[in-house]
């Protein structure tokens, strides 16, 4: 597990500083990894040996012992994109009514977005509903009109503004819309994934040497790789909710914090006496 933050802005590893030097280190892990995995031997154990003799020395069959580790990695990185759900909602004595009157709240917030910068590529309409409404006197339902709620999903690529963008959209739909969520994500997040998985291998490689060594044995060839990694992200989310268009004028504060990556890799290496690995 890593104790660093923000080893990658918006999916690329930071330059400069002590963070340029960790990426630095980063970019050796992966080589480091690179090679173990590839030369099919572990860190400093026959490394440089090849040929038919070597590799037959440490092959994978069945009747080969091998070990089988697994390990973990993490890395960080600074969200650039801010996704958030909004719902505007109306009611009308008819059908036609209350989507008359949604359509034209929903409307107004979807052009606040785009006044504050949203794409409309990154708008879509995520969800509506109309729904009949009852009240039941004396226990007998009595139609009382129509809901209608039209979910809205955009996507923010300037989380700075965000909260101007947000304050602009209840401002125009006001106590007809809710706020159901916002979540951070990284554009590109394959540099942030890479990372976290040469930290994880690495990890597996030191746990598979350590184990070796106890039995008195020395890595062979590498037989497996797994990829275990989790599917997502462990990302930064929350609910907001307006009750009313008397916000405050201060625009919503939005902190994208910390975005973390894990990922898990399982090995499986061929085992062969230290004293066969040490001959030359």
């Amino acid at each position: 597990m890593s104790d660093v933050e923000g080893d990658v802005v918006d999916g690329a590893p930071r330059a400069g500083g002590r963070h340029g030097r960790i990426s630095r280190l980063s970019a050796l892990t992966l080589a480091v990894v690179a090679a173990v995995l590839l030369g099919g031997a572990g860190l400093g154990v026959a490394a440089g040996r090849s040929g038919p003799a070597a590799r037959g020395a440490t092959s994978c069959g069945p009747s080969t012992s091998k070990v089988t580790v697994q390990g973990s990695g993490e890395a960080t990185a600074t969200p650039g994109l801010l996704t958030v759900v909004v719902q505007v909602s109306a009611s009308g004595p008819s059908a036609t009514a209350a989507l008359a009157s949604d359509n034209a709240k929903a409307m107004a917030a979807v052009s606040a977005l785009e006044f504050g910068g949203v794409l409309p590529k990154d708008i879509q309409t995520s969800g509506l509903s109309l729904q009949p409404q009852y009240a039941y006197p004396k226990g007998v339902p009595t139609l009382t009109g129509y809901q209608v709620t039209n979910t809205v999903t955009a996507t923010l690529r300037d989380i700075a503004k965000s909260g101007a963008v947000l304050d602009g959209v209840v401002g125009v739909a006001g106590d007809a819309l809710q706020i159901q969520s916002v979540s951070f994500s990284v554009a590109d997040p394959s540099a942030v994934e890479d990372l976290a998985r040469a930290r994880a291998a690495s990890q597996a490689i030191s746990h598979a040497q350590a184990l070796a060594r106890a039995a008195g044995e020395s890595l062979g060839a590498l037989c497996s790789v797994t990829d275990q990694s989790p599917l997502a992200p462990q990302g930064v989310s929350a609910g907001l909710e307006y009750a009313s268009a008397n916000a405050p004028n201060a625009a919503v504060p939005i902190e994208s914090g910390t975005e973390i990556q894990s990922a898990q890799v399982s090995v499986v290496y061929a085992l062969t006496p230290a004293a066969h690995a040490q001959k030359g």
